[in-house]
Parts: C-alpha cells; sequence; structure tokens
C-alpha cells in the first residue's frame, strides 16, 4: 500500500510523524504539570526545573547525536534512540515522587537528543536540494501540530485514564512508531526496494558508504554563529513550550480546559508558520538563486517580526490582545525554522547531522536556561509578562547576529548560487 506513494513521500510522512510524537512527548509535562504539582507539592520553580532538566542530557546528545548519525546511518539512530524516548515516557507514568521525575525527564532528553539532528542528516540523502526548506518546514509543522493537540490530548487522556495514563498511552504509540522506522527505512535510498529512478535521479549525489570522519573543530568554528542565533530562537520556544498552559491559566484565571483553548490557539499559529516558512524559503531560492536571501534574511526578517508582535502585550494586559500577540510571535518564530535547519544542510552536507547538531544545541541550551529563568521571575515577581520581555532582548540580538550566519559558503569549498568567497573547511 505504501509503495503507490512513493518511497521519498513515505520517509518524508515517517518524520513527519516521528517530529509529531517527540513533541507531544516533551510538551505533554506542561500540561500534565497542572494535574500533577499539587500531589507532588511543586512550586513554579520546581515545575520549570523539572522541565529544563530535559534540556541537560538533550544538549549533550545534540553533537553527539549528529555525529552517530552521520557515523552510522539514521536507521539504527533513530530506531535506538526512539526506543530510549518511548521507554522514559512510559516510565513516568510510574513515577511517585518530584526525584523520579527528574530521572525520567532526563532519560527522555537523552533519547530525543540526537533524533532531529539525525533526521536531517536522513532528509539530507532522501530529499532533493531545492526542497529542503520544505521538508524542514513540514516536519517541525508536525512538531507544532504535536503542541496544538498536546494541551486538548493530554487533558482528555488525563479525565479518562489519569495523568499516568496519559503517559502510558503516548510511551507506547512512540514504540510502535520505532519499529515501523526500523523496518520500512534505509539508509541509502538505492537500498530500498520501493525507490524508483524517478526518485533517485531527483536526490542530491549519494555518499560512500565508508564511515565518516568529522573535522570537529573546522565545522565548529563554521557553525557558531549559526548556534547562536538559534540560542535566541531557543530561549522563546522553550517559553512559549513550557509555560503557555500555565500563563493562561494563572495570568488569567482559566480552567484546565480553557487554557487547552487558548494555548491551543496560539500552537496552532506555530503550524502555520513552519509550514509557510520552509515553503517560501524554497521558493525565494528557486526565484533567485540566492541562498543568503532564501535562508539568513528571511530568518532575520521573522525574528523581527516576532519581537514586534510581541510587544504590545506588555502594555495591553487583556485576554484578547495576549493570545493575538502570543499567537502571531509564534507565528514569526516559527517561521524561521524551515530555513535555519536547511542552512546546516547548505553548509556542510556531507557533515549534516553533526553540523545540525552543533546548531540545535544552541536551542538545548535555551531548553535549560530559558523555563528556569522565567519560573524565578514568576515566583519572584507574580509577573507572567516579563519573562516574555526577555525573549523580545533576544529576538532583538538573533535578528543582529542574523547577518553573521553564511549559508551561502559551503564548507567543503562548493559555493552556492548567490555567492561570494568560498569558505573551506
Amino acid at each position: 500500500m505504501l509503495k503507490r506513494f512513493g518511497a521519498t513521500k513515505v520517509v518524508l510522512g515517517l518524520l513527519c510523524l516521528m517530529y509529531f510524537i517527540t513533541y507531544i512527548d516533551r510538551v505533554n509535562y506542561s500540561t500534565a504539570s497542572i494535574a500533577f504539582e499539587t500531589e507532588f507539592g511543586l512550586s513554579k520553580k520546581d515545575i520549570g526545573f523539572a522541565f529544563s532538566v530535559f534540556g541537560y542530557p538533550y544538549l549533550i546528545f545534540q553533537i553527539f547525536g549528529g555525529w552517530l548519525g552521520d557515523r552510522f546511518g539514521p536507521r539504527m539512530t533513530l530506531t535506538v534512540c526512539s526506543m530510549i524516548w518511548a521507554g522514559a515516557t512510559f516510565a513516568t507514568g510510574f513515577v511517585e515522587s518530584f526525584t523520579g521525575l527528574i530521572i525520567a525527564r532526563l532519560f527522555l532528553g537523552l533519547g530525543e537528543g540526537a533524533t532531529f539532528p539525525t533526521a536531517t542528516r536522513a532528509m539530507s540523502g532522501w530529499t532533493p536540494t531545492s526542497e529542503r526548506g520544505f521538508a524542514q518546514g513540514i516536519t517541525h509543522a508536525f512538531a507544532r501540530i504535536g503542541n496544538t493537540v498536546t494541551p486538548y490530548l493530554v487533558t482528555g487522556l488525563i479525565a479518562a485514564w489519569s495523568w499516568r495514563g496519559s503517559y502510558f498511552i503516548i510511551g507506547t504509540v512512540s514504540l510502535v512508531w520505532a519499529l515501523v522506522w526500523l523496518f520500512y527505512f534505509r539508509n541509502h535510498p538505492a537500498d530500498h526496494p520501493d525507490i524508483t529512478e524517478a526518485e533517485l535521479q531527483k536526490l542530491p549525489p549519494q555518499r560512500g558508504r565508508q564511515m565518516v570522519n568529522v573535522p570537529w573543530m573546522p565545522l565548529f568554528r563554521r557553525m557558531l554563529p549559526v548556534t547562536i542565533v538559534y540560542f535566541c530562537y531557543g530561549w522563546a520556544l522553550w517559553l512559549f513550550l513550557s509555560w503557555i498552559p500555565q500563563y493562561f491559566e494563572h495570568g488569567y484565571h482559566l480552567k484546565l480546559k480553557d487554557t487547552a483553548f487558548f494555548a491551543t490557539s496560539v500552537f496552532l499559529a506555530g503550524v502555520i508558520g513552519d509550514s509557510l516558512g520552509g515553503t517560501l524559503s524554497d521558493w525565494i531560492l528557486k526565484r533567485t538563486g540566492n541562498v543568503k536571501l532564501a535562508r539568513r534574511n528571511m530568518v532575520a526578517v521573522c525574528l523581527l517580526g516576532a519581537l514586534l508582535s510581541l510587544l504590545p502585550m506588555l502594555r495591553f494586559h487583556d485576554l484578547t490582545t495576549s493570545t493575538i500577540c502570543l499567537s502571531a510571535g509564534f507565528f514569526f518564530i516559527e517561521m524561521t525554522i524551515g530555513p535555519m535547519w536547511a542552512i546546516p544542510m547548505d553548509i556542510a552536507p556531507a557533515y549534516s547531522g553533526t553540523a545540525s547538531g552543533f546548531m540545535n544545541s544552541g536551542s538545548a541550551l535555551a531548553a535549560i536556561i530559558s523555563p528556569v529563568v522565567a519560573g524565578w521571575m514568576i515566583d519572584e515577581t507574580g509577573n507572567w509578562d516579563l519573562p516574555f520581555l526577555c525573549s523580545i532582548v533576544l529576538l532583538g540580538v538573533g535578528v543582529v547576529l542574523s547577518f553573521t550566519m553564511h549559508p551561502e559558503r559551503r564548507f567543503d569549498s562548493a559555493p552556492l548560487p548567490g555567492a561570494g568567497a568560498a569558505v573551506g573547511g
């Protein structure tokens, strides 16, 4: 049955499903915490710390996990990682203390740490060069669909089977995905029994089957500006993912089911932003042939749009204004995803897993710091808007530093369209 869709589309579909599941697994905590914070006697700082704990192993395994994907291939790397995060999700349903919750979150970060860099490695071989922005945009759109449905999904599961039961069900779904990926995917498209010659001709030249030796320091220096910009993006992202449900609950005294509605409205705007951002970036590239315009400049414009969208909520404190500002801000924040994740493939196609691991370590570091800082600010001041002021400042930093990224300069010294002088690796 899957053969009729084409192997490349099925692989992209499986990756979309993976992004969807991983984000349900990581952000179900923000909705479930409303149910279990009383059971465990947690403060807002405790909630923020437990959310951020996910980021420690997630950060560590960005680069190492990306390297594993480059060296051993996405098939086994993603299979093993997904089994770890599935087990961590399932185990969360058994925790009886704050300590157990922390341990489960650590293993979840361990399992998910390598997923996005390794998925980028898979896309690098299975996606035509001119469709990289779309592929990254649509997969991350499914991540935001995960954000969007999680408040309703987890709220419904909690009502039917308790917050523990919600983790059991989601963990089982994660395990099923791992088995399907292992059965269907191949590291080299030419090895897949369902691949057609027409599909192979559209794909980039396939690299040899030898293990990759990564030039660590030159690649690190090359990706550092991209990593810093992605940290600025990640600060805002993790503020949204960790605190939006509670922002509506406590900032406007809404009931649980009402917080789900408003949180979903915000996350839905991110779905649209992800889908549009990647498609628009590829369209600009096809029309102009200029990688710098399609990737770097678009990132700068979208971060600026997010900054301007969030400003009014600092002046006008009402539910309608806050919802519109947060939705518009998240829309522009997520429009950066397609061009940002295409940049590692543009810069270092031979090391795309490791390069994207370097980049995503910026967001992973933000995942550690941003929720804790936000929780501390809320506990100390009672002001739910103050954390968003910090995000506005960092978004401004991201706009400025975007112009230090150079996706037009390929790491292997092969210039891309619209490039200046190439920089060797």
